[in-house]
């Protein structure tokens, strides 16, 4: 299965690695999901289907994998002035709803989008509200070991003082110094030590919604907690990979590793991996500029940016033709060139199977297969894999014009093959439109089947009564000496 070559690029080393999980056959893998305060955009969709295709690669190569995907459900993120900012009490307020109703409503619409997309479910989901426990006891450890402080029932952590031990900056090669030249008073973080330092643990105001009993008093957690607290109860003080987008490479990534470390005094993670970002039309996406697009939107093309609607496997087919480390342009013209290539190779995957098989074969199968490991062990390279897919369209094409032969192991190995890395392994499969016009076009033979019934037993109004029917919702039938149709 070729595990043994697997490669991946980790952040930390900024090198690629051979991949050597901490237990032999059994792969632990945390990815920083979704804050759920309003519907889930493009950008966190491509992280999504990039983890998802990781994940599907694993499991192809063998290994017992542990997924794990929180969703933040608290809703406080760091913004860039370190300061921590409510998104789903904010939702709530202009909503009108108490804010586990704004997290449900936008976590249902997440597993919408994402079964829409073909993501596999990961195999735990927890909640940072179903975690404040394990979280305050983070808390309590850190503070132990001297590396945080408690103010006015609010813990922060001494960034400064855990760079005296160890190595803030450690995965974003960001120094310290610079890091605190580029600081600056701001209110309401006078009670810090420096600006650098973090919230741990937040002391609530009253009109403050959401928020729990703590030895400091009734507050919330950081954001940046919740995942070191997941990751490590259901994958342990060790990982092997954990994954996200890169705009969370820092600060988030950056104080896990500094709160796991504080705590357990070594790094958590073997391998960080991180997504990069979409641009549309050549822009960063934003909603100050209108230059957003959200997947429903992207669906439905009811949208000004694109010039019409693309199906979600061609979107994901689309994401897929880039590496996941590199940036993406969304434009009308590279999707219908993606819709192009989709469409050819699902055509390709139909005929393989009205293939006919020779005595001996023209092609030397297994190495274009071996191509397709090879490219998946250069740290998930798809758009490499789906460049050799394409050269198996070519064989696939070359047999039914005659051009090409195969025998018939040949044949079933490389149908095998070509399957599975297009449907296990990238995700993909047959379009929802394809899917659905392939149900009509087999109900429209069993009404046709009936109608001739009616006919040959000269059950005419029988017969009229099906074609008229028909019409009325907008499908013409055409008889004529050998055979009835329809459009």
């Amino acid at each position: 299965m070729s595990r043994n070559k697997l490669t991946i690029y980790n952040t930390l080393s900024s090198k690629k690695e051979i991949f050597t999980p901490i237990y032999e056959d059994f792969v632990g893998m945390y990815v920083c999901g979704p804050t759920v305060y309003s519907n889930v955009h493009l950008g966190n969709c491509r992280t999504f289907i990039s983890f998802d295709m990781v994940y599907r690669y694993l499991l192809h190569l063998g290994y017992k994998v542990r997924y794990i995907r929180n969703i933040t459900d608290v809703g406080h993120i760091t913004t860039d002035t370190n300061d921590e900012v409510d998104r789903i009490g904010e939702q709530a307020k202009l909503e009108k709803m108490e804010p586990m109703e704004i997290a449900q409503k936008y976590t249902v619409y997440f597993h919408q989008i994402m079964e829409q997309f073909n993501n596999l479910s990961p195999s735990i989901e927890p909640t940072a509200t179903g975690h404040i426990i394990e979280q305050i006891e983070w808390i309590k450890e850190i503070l132990n070991n001297g590396f945080a402080y408690e103010i006015n029932g609010s813990v922060y952590f001494d960034v400064l003082k855990f760079n005296d031990s160890y190595n803030y900056g450690i995965l974003s090669g960001r120094k310290i110094e610079d890091l605190l030249s580029g600081t600056r008073d701001l209110d309401g973080q006078d009670e810090k030590r420096n600006p650098l330092d973090f919230a741990l643990w937040k002391n609530a105001s009253p009109e403050h919604i959401m928020k729990w009993s703590s030895p400091w008093g009734m507050g919330f957690p950081g954001w940046h907690l919740e995942c070191t607290a997941m990751s490590s109860k259901y994958l342990g003080n060790e990982f092997d990979i954990h994954g996200g987008g890169m705009d969370l490479k820092f600060p988030h990534h950056e104080c896990e590793i500094a709160q796991s470390t504080s705590a357990n005094g070594k790094t958590p993670v073997q391998y960080w991996m991180h997504a990069n970002m979409l641009t549309l039309n050549g822009k960063k996406m934003s909603k100050s500029t209108g230059n957003t697009l959200n997947p429903d939107e992207l669906f439905s093309g009811k949208n000004q940016l694109l010039d019409k609607a693309f199906q979600p496997m061609v979107v994901r087919f689309f994401m897929l033709q880039a590496h996941y480390s590199s940036i993406l342009d969304f434009t009308s013209e590279a999707l219908q060139a993606s819709e192009k290539g989709f469409n050819k190779l699902m055509e390709a995957i139909k005929t393989i199977n009205l293939l006919p098989f020779s005595e001996k074969s023209s092609v030397d199968v297994k190495s274009l297969v071996d191509k397709f490991f090879s490219a998946m062990n250069d740290d998930f390279n798809t758009p490499i894999l789906i460049a050799h897919l394409f050269d198996a369209v070519k064989i696939i094409n070359s047999v039914k014009d005659g051009k090409e032969f195969l025998t018939q192991n040949d044949l079933l190995f490389l149908k095998e093959n070509v399957e599975c890395f297009v449907y296990n392994v990238l995700g993909l499969k047959t379009n929802q439109d394809e899917q659905n016009n392939n149900k009509l076009n087999e109900v429209m033979d069993l009404i046709i089947d009936l109608r001739k019934k009616a006919r040959d037993s000269k059950d005419w109004p029988l017969s009229d009564f099906i074609r008229d029917r028909l019409v009325q919702v907008g499908i013409t039938i055409k008889d004529n000496k050998e055979s009835t149709s329809w459009i």
